[in-house]
């Protein structure tokens, strides 16, 4: 009972942490505007993975996707990268758990069958929340660099000076899908260990002597000796026997 709880649960969790790892990389709040110096604008940025966005104070928001790939920062790239895997091996992970739950039958497959699929699967949620993890890690090293860059510019009185960005809310949705998407994952290989059958863990070995060890001890030959008791039977007649208390004619125990 417990191995199907920890397996139950484990899937539930990785669902919620891939559902979440899509959710942020759709997101467009990866970054937003930093309003510290400037707490009144009438004009509010934001940033996504796949589009940047304007809202005005009146309410209207206008985005305009990156049309180019080459004009992006590799960095930036690598982020898009590691958020596909993730959501890629995510509904993967899913696909497989679905059939390797223990409270689901299908046809004649064997728990052993299911420990394996339950293994996969949780592999590949491990890796997943790794990604996101990995990929928001990196995005938010980007932003880091880039805030303080500007902030440095901001004092050496430079005119020209862009706007500094800060954490945006899909962020912290990345890293904590991705927490969730790596402990549903552990829970899903510690369930595997339950999953084994008992007589299939441990693997018998049998020793066969070999022909070369084997000693042939021989003695001396006995031959045959019925039992008197068991001579007489159905069918059995025993010879007349003479005076001196022989048969007439051999039979065949006097050769015995």
């Amino acid at each position: 009972m417990s191995v199907t709880i920890c397996q139950s649960m484990g899937f539930v969790v990785s669902a919620l942490g891939i559902g979440g790892i899509i959710a942020s990389t759709c997101m467009d709040q990866w970054s937003t505007q930093d309003l510290y110096n400037n707490p009144v604008t009438a004009v509010f940025n934001y940033q996504g993975l796949w589009r940047t966005c304007v809202r005005e104070s009146s309410g209207f928001t206008e985005c305009r996707g990156y049309f180019t790939i080459l004009g992006l920062p590799a960095m930036f790239q690598a982020v898009r990268a590691l958020m596909i895997v993730g959501i890629v091996l995510g509904l993967l992970g899913l696909f497989v758990c679905i059939f390797a739950l223990k409270c689901i039958r299908i046809g004649s497959m064997e728990d052993t069958a299911k420990a394996n699929m339950t293994l996969t699967s949780g592999i590949m949620f491990i890796i997943a929340g790794l990604c996101a993890i990995t990929g928001v890690s990196v995005f938010a090293n980007m932003l880091v660099t880039n805030f303080w860059m500007s902030t440095t510019n901001m004092y050496q009185g430079m005119q020209n000076v862009q706007n500094r960005y800060t954490f945006g809310s899909a962020l912290f949705v990345g890293w904590v899908a991705g927490g969730l998407a790596l402990v549903g994952g552990i829970m899903m290989c510690l369930a595997c260990k339950g999953l084994i059958p008992e007589e299939s863990r441990y693997k018998a070995v049998s020793y066969n002597a070999s022909g070369r060890n084997i000693s042939y001890r021989t003695g001396p030959y006995k031959g045959y000796e019925a039992d008197p008791k068991t001579r007489k039977g159905v069918g059995y007649e025993e010879a007349p026997r003479s005076e001196d208390g022989r048969r007439p004619y051999p039979s065949k125990y006097d050769y015995v």
